[in-house]
């Protein structure tokens, strides 16, 4: 039985796509789509957390994580807490673990948590009993979970066959948790041909993500691909020794117009944000017609307001 799932199969915790079979990932999107929000539209949201607490505590910083879950919680009718970490009691050396059960006596319901501690996650999930779920907002360089949903959401947008599509994952693979996350949820529903791109030194190590082809050279990867996906230098991750020279890195390995004509007219261009812009992309790929940059933003209220839910229902049966 998977750690995340409760006895009827149901999602109880999400701290990795890792084993979560493609049946569920569609499930989630199809949830997903009809939470979607039309512009100048009141939000869509069904009641799902009516009478749940959520509790958002975030140890690394974060724009676009950490707004959509308030607002896909809110949405959902749920009371939302933020703890502040610098004035917490983990400025006084409080453990997460300690934190996080602490707030779980006051009847918290969910937690949404980042942090740089790869396997911390699981340790949590272990200790926090039958009451409170946990969602994992963002863990090291390890995983990403509803960065991948996301991320997947948005493509099945484009091209509703996974199967049949070509996807370069490009730029620092090595310390990037959401290429881990999204390679996860692109396997689970089908994806044949993935390939990966980096220098050698930003590829993953060679026994993981191992499904797929590697490329180091930027051009031969992303040729005839359907989905380019662009990844930020991760440079608060990188020894020093990693981080690559910026003129270097943007002569190989920038998506210019240029390289982008290489793909598929229709390919689409990812991004998870923020963007160096002129490093990883230059600016007229980043806000041109083939970017789904910002769809991908809009999409993570939807998909987070889909998880939710779905943890939701577990806890009301």
């Amino acid at each position: 039985m998977n750690e995340q799932l409760d006895s009827q199969g149901r999602l109880r915790h999400l701290v990795t796509l890792d084993g979560l079979s493609g049946d569920l990932l569609t499930g989630l999107m199809d949830r997903a789509k009809a939470y979607l929000l039309a512009p100048g539209k009141p939000g869509p949201g069904d009641g799902a957390l009516n009478g749940l607490t959520v509790c958002q505590l975030f140890f690394e910083a974060s724009t676009r994580t950490k707004i959509s879950f308030e607002l896909a919680a809110r949405r959902q009718g749920a009371d939302v807490v933020n703890l502040v970490i610098p004035t917490s009691s983990a400025a006084k050396g409080e453990t997460v673990l300690d934190t996080l059960l602490t707030i779980q006596s006051m009847a918290v319901d969910i937690f949404v948590v980042r942090h740089k501690a790869a396997g911390l996650m699981s340790n949590i999930v272990a200790q926090l009993g039958d009451r409170a779920s946990l969602i994992n907002a963002g863990e090291g360089q390890l995983s990403h979970p509803t960065q991948g949903l996301l991320d997947v959401f948005t493509i099945r947008q484009h091209n509703k066959n996974f199967k049949n599509l070509s996807i370069a994952i490009t730029g620092d693979i090595r310390h990037s948790r959401v290429a881990r996350s999204t390679y996860q949820a692109l396997l689970a529903l089908g994806v044949d041909d993935l390939r990966l791109i980096a220098p050698e030194n930003l590829l993953p190590e060679s026994n993981e993500l191992t499904h797929g082809r590697r490329y180091t050279n930027f051009d031969a990867g992303i040729a005839d691909c359907d989905v380019v996906m662009m990844l930020r230098l991760q440079k608060e991750r990188m020894q020093s020794g990693d981080i690559p020279d910026l003129d270097s890195y943007r002569k190989q390995y920038c998506l210019t117009p240029q390289r982008l004509k290489l793909a598929r007219g229709n390919a689409i261009v990812m991004h998870p944000g923020p963007i160096n812009r002129g490093i990883e992309m230059d600016s007229e790929i980043a806000d041109g017609r083939q970017s789904v940059v910002r769809q991908q933003v809009g999409n993570g209220v939807a998909i987070r307001m889909a998880v939710l839910a779905a943890i939701a229902d577990g806890k009301k049966s």
